[in-house]
């Protein structure tokens, strides 16, 4: 059910969560609370009844750690990316980590211009 909703509601939905997760990340460990997964589908408007999130939980949460990280989540719902998509997200990382030489997790219009000239 939640499969169906999410792929109706499109792209925005998806990286709207995403954003949303690392939000409520407190702690920056990259996991969500049952409480704070709960939480965040209820802020987008993808409550689900009590004994189906339940068992979504149990899906999501195969380590029985109490806890979800987004990967699990979007693979769980769309399952694993193509070759296509994981050659194009390495090339794509790859871009970025010469782009952030500082390491700090972000690019600053700045550092952009050092490496690119759109002339």
């Amino acid at each position: 059910v939640l499969r169906e909703t999410l792929r109706k509601r499109g792209v925005r939905v998806i990286t709207g969560l995403g954003k949303y997760f690392r939000h409520i990340d407190k702690n920056r460990n990259g996991f969500l609370s049952q409480a704070d997964f709960k939480e965040a589908l209820k802020v987008f408007h993808l409550e689900i009844p009590e004994g189906d999130f339940e068992s979504l939980w149990l899906i999501l949460d195969d380590s029985k750690s109490d806890k979800v990280d987004y990967g699990e989540f979007t693979r769980a719902v769309f399952g694993e990316m193509n070759e296509y998509r994981k050659a194009f997200v390495r090339k794509v990382s790859f871009a970025y980590m010469k782009l952030d030489f500082n390491k700090t997790g972000s690019v600053p219009m700045i550092d952009i211009r050092k490496c690119y000239c759109a002339k």
